[in-house]
């Protein structure tokens, strides 16, 4: 009973100072309804409520923090065992891939501009890099024909030098590669968009010199698909 009596009173002057009932229990191994009993009719301070309102805030980060955490794990596991599936992509897979991509994304040629050339524009920096290495490898277009420019928000211009760069190590070009840089108008102060952080790295815009004949191949290509799945 002595000791009951001595962990009662410890439990009570532990619980006074904001510890929580797990913190106490940590200390004073008894059972928890033991514990909800001696307490219940303990008062606490306003300093007492509010160290105990910031551990109670502090453990829902905690717990929000593991949880974000586990779906990123989980997430990283979707991905990679995804990745795995792709395996070897032969030649014909990247010509169907490149020509699939300019399909959504490339410029096409219109009846009232015949001769158009190779435009392909993205933000992002693989999709480029794969229609680069479908240039070279399926369309057999030289580097030296390639011409690379570069749109972006005028509200990133002091950025510009940044973006350049960027683009240059990530697509692997020599300095200058990037030969024009077109500063494009924000629509409205109130926009939507989700790209206006650090991330944002514009708009790069692949040009081939004199390929109106490879744009009217491509559509051809892509007449070849349509007509295989969908015919």
């Amino acid at each position: 009973m002595i000791k009951k009596e001595f962990e009662r009173k410890n439990a009570i002057k532990l619980r006074k100072q904001g510890l929580t009932y797990q913190e106490i229990l940590n200390k004073i191994p008894v059972a928890k309804s033991t514990l909800s009993l001696w307490l219940r009719d303990v008062g606490l301070a306003k300093r007492q409520k509010q160290i105990l309102s910031q551990k109670k805030i502090l453990s829902a980060k905690r717990g929000g923090i593991a949880k974000k955490n586990q779906r990123i794990e989980k997430l990283n596991t979707i991905v990679n065992n995804a990745s795995k599936d792709i395996g070897t992509i032969s030649d014909k897979e990247l010509f169907l891939i490149g020509t699939t991509l300019y399909w959504a994304e490339g410029a096409k040629e219109k009846p009232d501009r015949p001769g158009s050339g190779f435009q392909f524009g993205n933000m992002d920096p693989r999709m480029v890099q794969v229609v680069l290495a479908w240039l070279e490898r399926v369309c057999k277009i030289q580097k030296s024909m390639v011409v690379y420019e570069l749109y972006i928000h005028k509200s990133h211009k002091n950025r510009l030098s940044e973006m350049v760069k960027y683009w240059e190590n990530t697509l692997g070009l020599n300095r200058g590669s990037i030969t024009k840089v077109y500063l494009k108008n924000n629509q409205s102060s109130n926009t939507n968009r989700k790209n206006t952080g650090s991330e944002y790295r514009g708009l790069i815009r692949i040009r081939v010199n004199q390929s109106s004949t490879l744009v009217r191949e491509i559509a051809g290509w892509v007449n070849g698909i349509y007509k295989e799945i969908c015919e």
